[in-house]
């Protein structure tokens, strides 16, 4: 039995919480928060779970062999270094940290310390995006041409991160996942109307090679709510709906008729997929991961990819839109380069 403790117990840390408690072969051992009533409600209702307000105590405790860390993002990089320096494996939910060289710190100190390191990049293994992936991967869609991910609500404004950091992870993760790739061009723009210089809104456009494009856009700032995902292939198209919990593909395309571009039309085919919650599937990912050693698909390299494009698409906001191009030159990430290269 793997004894995992879980910091951390905010919206989305109590969501994590309670599928750590159904896991088997694994069991959460210890929860962690600065909350005092928080952790005595949660005592009170799982009395075989020890609770603390001191996390230094949770990295000494020889009996924890796993943490999940679930905390505001600006806390992420702090804490998932001092657990991997103790010792422990870790999943961090994401971002993996706010900065790419931040990032790639933990995977070198992952790596050093022969620690599992993965990110909390959850809808990687939503059943239905697992299903797209492989109809992408089989060929089913032809050759892709188009993504693009829309993801609104009006939802919870956050003071410490933006729109893009907080959810344009989910997409730019799936995206690369499809792609198989990182963009070499990366443009975004934004908009802050709620509070001075936090992202309200943003649109982000991904440039792949062979013209691949993809866009995310994200608010929570938006009347109602919207998460959806369109691939558009050459011979057919695909559209996951997070709200109504629907993939389908769609036999549709646009053909050529004596050199005039001609829409194909077709009713969509729902496809089946499996209704396990994804939270459920990552914490048993994590759990294999600890058991195999063999590094989980959103492990810290993963994570590190998903850095390097959102810091990219900062940086283009920051210039007005101005596209930047991801290359590995000197004065963008020298150190965190370097690192990767002495892991490889």
């Amino acid at each position: 039995m793997i004894n995992i403790a879980q910091v951390g117990m905010g919206y989305w840390g109590r969501n994590v919480a309670r599928n750590l408690l159904r896991l088997s072969g694994g069991r959460l051992h210890t929860l962690c928060d600065l909350r005092e009533e928080i952790l005595r409600e949660f005592a009170t209702d799982h009395p075989d779970v020890y609770v603390t307000n001191d996390y230094h105590a949770l990295l000494a405790n020889r009996d924890i062999q796993a943490m999940v860390i679930a905390t505001p993002a600006e806390t992420h990089y702090s804490l998932a270094r001092s657990a991997l320096e103790a010792g422990k494996d870790v999943l961090v939910e994401k971002p993996l940290a706010l900065t790419y060289a931040e990032g790639a710190e933990l995977v070198r100190i992952a790596a050093e310390r022969e620690r599992v390191l993965m990110v909390g990049h959850v809808l990687e293994y939503h059943p239905a995006i697992v299903c797209l992936h492989h109809l992408v991967k089989d060929g089913k869609l032809g050759k892709l041409l188009y993504i693009y991910s829309n993801r609104l609500s009006l939802g919870k404004v956050r003071r410490e991160e933006n729109i893009l950091w907080s959810f344009a992870p989910h997409d730019i993760a799936i995206i690369l996942r499809l792609m198989g790739s990182l963009p070499f061009q990366i443009s975004a723009c934004g908009g802050s109307y709620v509070q001075p210089n936090v992202a309200d809104v943003t649109v982000t456009n991904l440039l792949f090679d062979n013209s691949v494009r993809a866009h995310i856009y994200v608010s929570w700032l938006h009347p109602f709510k919207e998460q959806r995902l369109v691939v558009i292939g050459s011979e057919r198209m695909a559209s996951f709906d997070d709200v109504t919990k629907r993939l389908v593909l769609y036999d549709q395309r646009v053909d050529f008729h004596e050199g005039e571009p001609v829409p194909i039309w077709a009713e969509g085919q729902d496809v089946p997929f499996s209704s396990q919650e994804p939270l459920e599937i990552e914490g048993q990912a994590f759990l294999r991961a600890i058991e195999t050693r063999i590094p989980p698909c959103t492990d810290g390299l993963s994570g590190l990819r998903v850095l390097r494009v959102l810091q990219a698409a900062q940086r283009s906001m920051i210039l007005n839109g101005e596209p930047v191009t991801l290359r590995a030159t000197e004065d963008e990430f020298p150190e965190a380069e370097r690192q990767m290269a002495a892991i490889s």
